[in-house]
């Protein structure tokens, strides 16, 4: 009787096992998803910013480079000081 009860009870473990490891693995791919999102929303970031002084020196005002790359006038102002 018992050992028939112990399998039982192995093979939930084993399936839960799994479950969590599936969860696991599923919750560090999110994680690194996420990183990735991250790195490239700083990289757009970035190139904007690297743009500035390049439109500012084509002749662009401060508003039309804002305006061109989606940011705010202080944050050209800003990059276009440093």
């Amino acid at each position: 009787m018992y050992p028939v009860k112990r399998r039982g009870v192995s093979r939930n473990l084993g399936y839960r096992r799994r479950i969590q490891k599936n969860a696991d693995v599923s919750i560090k791919e999110d994680g690194l998803e996420e990183g990735r999102q991250e790195g490239r929303q700083e990289g757009r970031q970035e190139a904007k910013l690297e743009a500035i002084p390049r439109l500012l020196a084509l002749g662009l005002s401060v508003e039309q480079v804002a305006v061109a790359l989606d940011l705010t006038v202080a944050q050209v102002e800003q990059a276009a000081q440093n």
